[in-house]
């Protein structure tokens, strides 16, 4: 498929043999006279590139004297902090792996990675400290723990503050790491199963750098921040170290992203760019004068991934909050992989396209094009230097999605008549109601045009009879309106929006939909009901 148009910049994805990602975000922008500028905002005041450098290499000081070496993994159970930033930074630019994992996951989740990565140390804060604890016998350099109450210390820990004291004013000089090396592994949440360790090279930084650079062009004075954890490769690339190596800002929300928080933190932080998924855009609009509510003026666009946004969410959050919404696509063993951005119109409801230099296609069972408007398997060259090295001690695992030199996405899509690209679901997510095919997403999109809807969700409900029936569950946005009548009024909406034999049979309301760590609704927890006779 054709790419984004516009002349590419000097050097586009160009990767040398020898890269290490802190110098390229880091050193490399201090290099560039970018010292005197603010490198993050948090609550606990800013941050200067200088300084930044300067911690990160004193912590890289003391990691290596307590014994952290290359390729060596650490845990890191953080929040979105400070400490998160100097850690990641200082273990990359040593070649150790940092291992991350969202810090909300509980002692079980913790004891498998930590298993599994083989972590040698962990770094976390105190008050997140205690799965870690369980498991601290088997690190041999033991955890490092920040903000400990009262300067306290246990036994067999060291305290990150005494690391990061040194004020040897040298540079420590980055690892002389290869591009195709590891430099971190992000674990999958486990959602449908064990934690995946997803092993990213050095060489991750300029492919999918460029590419996101390509997609929203930073500006001068710009401040981004995500709401989701660090420990999330989106939020990790376009909070963190995509900002440090374009120059620019990135604000730190720390804790969870709370709607009310996301607001004051946009206000307080003057925030242009915002990253985040559709959940908490429809959460926020869900917040009556929210646009009256608070200063969102500064925002220039914001970016929203991790499941359909729908075009009703987009045209509200344009008509009130007064800039677009970009959608985009991405998966954990890449990051950015198309999307829309300023350098085009929207158009509501798609994922965009793909950067110069990302092939993506949609193909048939047997690796043949789908006419245009047609649905068929989203897959994406598997030579692109953006993807993953491979899932960490799972070889099979790893072929069975990179294979026929393609990686299979599990996502179904379609691409429109001018090239855009539409997802219609996950394959598995999917299914068939009197033998025809279902897309769940096209039906929530429809939902989500009536006023009364926050949020909705559509799984399949077991039938003897017809295969499956179609059971919508709804988040009302008024929780006194739900019932019988309101779903008669979104059923006569529905019909003349969808086909009649897509009107869900069934629609319930709930008061909240599950959700992963991410924002992500999970379907499966809303399935496996009693078959209907």
């Amino acid at each position: 498929m054709a790419s984004d148009p516009g002349a590419l910049p000097p050097g586009y994805r160009e990767i040398p043999s020898r890269l290490n990602i802190t110098s390229e975000v880091l050193d490399k922008s201090i290099e560039k006279g970018f010292g005197n500028r603010v490198a993050f905002v948090h609550d606990g005041g800013t941050t200067g590139y200088d300084a930044l450098a300067r911690g990160v290499d004193a912590l890289a000081r003391g990691l290596c004297a307590m014994g952290v070496e290359r390729g060596m993994p650490v845990l890191l159970r953080l929040p979105n902090c400070p400490e998160f930033a100097l850690s990641f930074l200082a273990l990359v630019k040593i070649g150790a792996l940092p291992v991350l994992q969202n810090s909300l996951l509980g002692a079980a989740e913790v004891a498998y990675v930590q298993d599994h990565s083989e972590a040698k140390a962990a770094i976390t804060l105190d008050s997140n400290a205690a799965p870690l604890r369980d498991v601290a016998g088997r690190m041999p350099l033991g955890l490092i723990i920040a903000r400990a109450a009262d300067g306290e210390k246990r036994p067999g820990e060291t305290r990150f503050e005494d690391l990061a004291a040194d004020t040897d004013p040298a540079a420590f000089p980055a690892a002389d790491t290869g591009a195709d090396e590891p430099a971190f592994l992000i674990y999958t949440s486990g959602t449908t199963g064990r934690p995946k360790g997803i092993v990213h090279a050095h060489r991750w930084v300029i492919a999918l750098g460029d590419t996101n650079r390509y997609r929203v062009p930073p500006e001068p004075g710009d401040i981004g921040m995500a709401t989701g954890e660090w420990s999330f490769i989106s939020a990790l690339g376009h909070n963190l170290l995509f900002p440090l190596r374009n120059g620019v800002t990135g604000a730190i929300l720390e804790g969870r992203a709370h709607p009310e928080r996301v607001l004051a933190a946009i206000e307080t932080h003057r925030v242009t760019v915002l990253y985040s998924v559709a959940t908490v855009y429809r959460r926020i609009l869900a917040i009556e004068d929210v646009e009256r509510r608070y200063d969102l003026t500064g925002l220039r666009g914001c970016n929203s991934t991790g499941e359909a946004l729908a075009a009703a969410t987009y045209e509200e959050w344009k008509r009130r909050i007064g800039c677009d919404i970009w959608e985009h696509y991405g998966i954990s063993e890449m990051q950015l992989v198309m999307g829309q951005g300023p350098r085009r119109k929207v158009r509501p409801g798609s994922i965009g396209k793909p950067p110069p230099g990302t092939t993506v296609e949609v193909l048939d069972d047997d690796y043949a094009p789908v006419p245009a408007g047609d649905i068929g398997h989203l897959l994406i060259a598997a030579d692109n230097p953006g993807f993953f090295l491979g899932y960490h001690r799972d070889a099979d695992k790893t072929a069975e999605v990179v294979h026929d030199g393609w990686y299979h996405t599990g996502d179904l899509g379609y691409v429109d008549g001018d090239g855009f690209y539409w997802i219609a679901g996950r394959s598995d997510d999917c299914f068939k109601s009197r033998g025809i095919f279902i897309s769940p997403v096209e039906i929530e999109n429809a939902l989500r045009e009536h006023e009364a809807v926050a949020e909705a969700c559509v799984v399949p409900r077991r039938d003897a009879e017809i295969g499956n029936r179609i059971r919508a569950v709804i988040v009302a946005r008024d929780p006194a309106r739900a019932g019988d009548g309101l779903a008669q009024e979104i059923r006569a909406m529905l019909k003349d929006r969808i086909a009649p034999y897509k009107v869900p049979q069934i629609i319930e309301f709930t008061d909240t939909l599950p959700k992963s760590p991410v924002g992500k609704v999970l379907r499966r927890e809303l399935t496996g009901q009693e078959e209907t006779e």
